[in-house]
């Protein structure tokens, strides 16, 4: 039970963060939008807020990193690029476009540590900790499609900025698709991108 509260804290947290950003995320949020004990908080994340963001920033990572390696071992680079899209696709559409990557959210907010009373004040300290966070998620992310891409013969150089490329792609388009309400962009990237792989896996 203790287990699941804590899990059930992280992936709330995560969806959070993904609709309203890091700082707009409490901790009585949390409680509230996954139904958990209040009290739950200081046992499961002694560090506070910033610790259960950090949580849920890996349990962001995963939740593309685990379905994106076996996607692409299994169907190669342009299938992983395909599930990687598909995973984009539902999430704006159960959330209505609503929600996007929490990861992101992390690389472009200035964190502030709420727990001081002190309001917009930044935490430098818990800032440079949640970037190499965030950067950490997102060379996971490209890790994956440079070994699907170097299995299929690209070469290496080519391959990390390929990948560079698909990640950095998706992550813009998340917002567009956000800000049009609508899986137009996603669309027109996931062909524009199915073209540049095809090409660089011919050569």
């Amino acid at each position: 039970m203790s287990s699941n509260t804590r899990a059930k804290m992280v992936a709330g947290a995560a969806d959070l963060m993904s609709r309203r950003g890091v700082n707009a995320t409490s901790m009585r949020d949390v409680v509230r939008h996954t139904g958990t004990p209040r009290g739950s908080i200081g046992h499961h994340f002694p560090r506070g807020k910033q610790q259960l963001i950090e949580d849920a920033l890996v349990f962001a990572g995963k939740q593309v990193s685990g379905p994106l390696g076996h996607l692409t071992r299994e169907q190669g680079a342009i299938g992983g690029l395909r599930g990687f899209i598909a995973l984009w696709r539902q999430t704006l559409g159960k959330s209505k476009f609503q929600a996007g990557c929490p990861v992101l959210a992390v690389a472009v907010e200035q964190y502030v540590n709420d727990a001081t009373g002190s309001d917009g004040v930044p935490d430098e300290a818990a800032q440079k900790r949640l970037l190499d966070l965030a950067e950490g998620v997102f060379a996971d992310w490209q890790a994956i499609l440079v070994t699907a891409l170097r299995r299929e013969g690209v070469t290496a150089a080519r391959a990390r900025r390929l990948a560079a490329l698909v990640v950095a792609s998706l992550e813009g388009t998340v917002a567009m698709c956000r800000a049009a309400r609508s899986a137009q962009p996603l669309d027109d990237v996931r062909q524009e991108l199915e073209l540049i792989l095809s090409g660089a896996l011919e050569k």
